[in-house]
């Protein structure tokens, strides 16, 4: 069985990997040179990256998805508000403190400690998972939480130090990673099954969406208390690669590093759900070893993954950055940013988790050609817009401010489920691919034309975290509409029941 699985999940990392490496291969013999040493260590990073993405699709979907379901159900059966709100904090701050992205930025932000980063980035993904889950239980509207803090977030905004304005929204897309998403997206449908009112599926989702926002406020706070200025950054390594033995030296000491950071990440989740198992689950043998054997495919796959994306993608990625903003025509970093963004987003190990739960919670009616089209649309156009400051100077606010501002404009004309997936994929795209690679590549393009790394490189990740907003909640306006000239079958509410197929016909892009 596992082996079917494992070439399925073969099949979809080749996919999803090989154009990014096309696009790279095809820029290095081109416009942008790449040394051999860091094309060789890009190459064998994708490698990784395509084995890594295998094991990690096929754990998550045997041990994070079953793991976050059971939780989930299990502490909204008790009817103890108290009990679930705590188990919901502590369950966010664990998860967060183990997600490895976050564990990226923090090195890049040195105007305050990693670990004092890390624990206040933790304790705003904590609190806000406990909102969500009385969102879901209260069946409180997902726009109506999105409208009264995004006002806070951007009028805490005006008072927070420039330099650290960016870095405060990046934190909100990195927290939400490959592994966070699939247990906190899991954990919302156990919740939400317990309830038997027909919105009970469609507010399964919008916990990314809210888990996403908590950081945002922390880390603003956190730059208040030290207030920042001009921070600084780690910048990255170009190695330097004699020959195919030195190639592999490169990787093989960084792997004990990430064994080391991936087993921690993994301990404390895998130890609360050992001791939630004993005291209230109860699973049979076959279920825990199914599990069991998950976990050590997540494991696997997160240290293959990211040795790959850190040790080959993000050298490459700085360099890349740096020649194609430092020629003539630099104006030419926009449109290639976006054809880079379009396809990355595939690459995104979380993405397909989401794809997947959509599709099964709405029965194909969301297909994942849908899902992928609308997101791959939005990481270009962020990614493009990221360029844009790159190369001019924009505060992010300018751009943020209106975006969001848009996006929670349209949750009041689509149906509600396309607003909780847009807002839940937005933390989903601005995965470790996007810290690994696009940020590496922004800095290096501002590096090479003299603009501010901390103000102008920073921020790419809120960006890319942003448009999906509009572009998913694009289709569910689509859709809208076109029901309603087809004389109108309901917006979608699932619950457990398939739509019908003129319904699919419709969405499916």
């Amino acid at each position: 069985m596992y082996r079917s699985k494992l070439n399925e999940k073969m099949q979809e990392s080749l996919a999803a990997v090989l154009p990014i490496l096309a696009i790279v291969l095809v820029l290095s013999f081109t416009i942008a040179p790449l040394p051999t040493s860091v094309l060789m260590a890009f190459l064998f990073g994708a490698v990784l990256l395509v084995v890594g993405m295998m094991f990690f699709s096929l754990g998550a979907e045997l041990a994070m998805s079953p793991m976050g379901e059971r939780v989930g159900a299990c502490i909204t059966k008790t009817r103890r508000v108290g009990i679930m709100l705590t188990l919901g904090f502590l369950l966010g701050f664990l998860i967060t403190i183990s997600e490895p992205d976050l564990q990226v930025l923090a090195n890049q932000v040195q105007a305050v400690p990693n670990r004092i980063l890390i624990l206040t980035v933790a304790i705003g993904v904590g609190l806000f998972l406990c909102f969500a889950m009385l969102r879901m239980l209260l069946s409180v509207p997902l726009n109506t939480l999105l409208v009264g803090f995004y006002i806070i977030v951007f009028v805490l905004a005006m008072f927070v130090p420039r330099d650290f304005l960016a870095v405060a929204f990046d934190s909100g897309g990195v927290t939400t990673g490959p592994m966070t998403v699939p247990f906190i997206m899991a954990m919302g449908v156990g919740v939400s099954a317990i309830r038997s009112d027909k919105h009970s599926a469609n507010d399964s989702f919008g916990l990314v969406a809210l888990c996403s926002i908590g950081p945002i406020l922390a880390v603003m706070l956190l730059g208040l208390i030290f207030r920042p200025d001009g921070g600084s950054y780690t910048p990255v390594v170009i190695p330097e690669i004699g020959d195919t033995a030195a190639l592999w030296q490169l990787f093989f000491v960084a792997f004990p590093t990430y064994f080391k950071e991936i087993a921690i990440s993994l301990l404390p989740i895998a130890a609360f759900f050992g001791v939630f198992n004993l005291v209230s689950l109860r699973l049979e043998r076959k279920q825990l070893i199914r599990i069991g054997v998950g976990l050590a495919y997540t494991y696997f796959g997160l240290v293959i993954f990211l040795t790959g994306v850190n040790v080959g993608f993000m050298p490459a990625g700085n360099y890349l950055g740096s020649v194609i903003a430092g020629l003539r025509y630099n104006w030419i970093l926009i449109p290639i940013g976006m054809l880079i963004g379009y396809f990355i987003v595939m690459a995104e190990p979380a993405v397909y988790v989401l794809m997947r739960q959509v599709e099964e919670l709405t029965d194909g009616a969301i297909p994942g050609s849908a899902m992928k089209h609308s997101l791959s649309i939005g990481v270009a156009v962020s990614v493009g817009l990221a360029m844009l400051r790159v190369l001019t100077g924009i505060s992010i606010f300018y751009l943020l401010v209106p975006g969001y501002a848009l996006a929670i404009a349209l949750s009041f004309f689509v149906p509600k489920l396309f607003t909780a997936i847009a807002f839940d994929s937005g933390g989903v795209a601005s995965g470790p691919m996007a810290t690994t690679f696009l940020l590496p590549f922004a800095m290096g393009a501002c590096s090479a034309v003299g603009g501010s790394i901390v103000t102008d490189a920073f921020g790419v990740v809120a960006m890319v975290a942003m448009t999906p907003l509009l572009t998913i909640q694009g289709l569910g306006l689509i859709y809208r509409l076109r029901t309603k000239r087809g004389a109108a079958a309901p917006a979608p509410s699932f619950s457990g029941s398939v739509l019908a197929s003129d319904d699919l016909a419709i969405i499916d892009l």
